[in-house]
């Protein structure tokens, strides 16, 4: 028995030596690597939280652990990714000061087009059903005039009024797009209804929707200005559709039509046709750029002329 329990004692020293042995070999190489991370624990229950983001501080990304000790993790000047350049940003609507004041002011001179041999620009302008293209000397230099000639309250006709400029001389489209409110906001006993700086066909463009007073007449009206580039040319579009309020809703599938189908693009780039309004009361809409107008005596139906540019 004595001699049994000597001889395990031996098998035990053995082992217990071999273990040192292995040990001591496995700690001097582990001597020369990065010391491993003791192993994760039980996993946390995952919460879901809202976090609000200010746009003007970014949180900063934060490197994974793998990413941490991987050599080839580490960016480069050569391989870094490029930031993305900013879009850019309106400016604030000007509170004075006209488009047509603030060119003439920094000498940049505006020549009206005419929309026969007109190719600088693609431009759309719907025509509704019953609305007819009309020249009407109210509107000076106009582009192209189209107007209700069938419905309207007898008072007034409505109508749109599209004005195209070349610009010439230096011109900041966005600081001059910036006054497209201006002109509307002079207008007699002016309320504003909506209004936009966004960009239009991706080109710089304002937007004011509102009423004004005319006489004793009570007009509803919508003005888009865009500055468009060609080329090396730039043009400033006008384009106004006004109708009485008495005639608002009777009208609003037409004017609607008019202000969603109304479209400019530089030739060469495809455009998204406009479509008509659904509803069995939607007018018809020519997605044809709009026509010449005839000569023809000038029209007996008073239209409102766009504010001097």
């Amino acid at each position: 028995m004595n001699r049994i329990a000597r001889n395990w004692r031996v098998v035990l020293a053995g082992v217990a030596a071999g273990s040192a042995a292995v040990l001591g070999f496995t700690g001097a190489s582990a001597s020369a690597e990065p010391v491993l991370p003791a192993p994760p624990g039980p996993a946390p229950a995952t919460v879901t939280q809202t976090v609000t983001v200010s746009p003007e501080a970014e949180p900063l990304a934060q490197p994974t652990p793998a990413a941490q000790g991987s050599p080839t993790a580490a960016a480069t000047p050569d391989s870094a990714a490029a930031p993305a350049a900013p879009a850019a940003q309106a400016l604030p609507p000007a509170t004075s000061g006209t488009i047509g004041e603030f060119l003439k002011e920094r000498g940049v001179e505006m020549q009206p087009q005419e929309a026969a041999g007109f190719t600088a620009l693609n431009i759309v302008l719907p025509v509704p059903t019953g609305w007819t293209v009309v020249p009407d000397p109210n509107v000076p230099d106009a582009f192209s005039v189209i107007a209700d000639r069938k419905g309207g309250d007898g008072l007034y006709t409505s109508n749109a009024q599209l004005l195209v400029y070349k610009l010439v001389g230096d011109v900041n489209p966005r600081e001059a797009i910036s006054h497209g409110y201006v002109d509307s906001q002079k207008l007699f006993a002016w309320q504003s209804t909506a209004a936009s700086m966004a960009d239009f066909g991706g080109f710089p463009s304002s937007k004011i929707d509102g009423t004004y007073r005319d006489g004793d007449l009570t007009l509803n009206t919508s003005r888009r200005y865009v500055i468009a580039q060609s080329g090396s040319d730039q043009y400033l579009l006008s384009l106004s559709v006004t109708t009485s309020a008495s005639q608002a809703v009777a009208t609003g599938n037409a004017t609607d039509g008019i202000l969603n189908g109304f479209r400019v693009s530089v030739p060469g780039l495809s455009t998204k046709a406009p479509s008509a309004p659904s509803g069995p009361s939607a007018p018809s809409i020519s997605p044809a750029p709009p026509v010449v107008p005839q000569a023809a005596a000038p029209a007996s139906d008073p239209t409102a002329a766009l504010p001097a540019l």
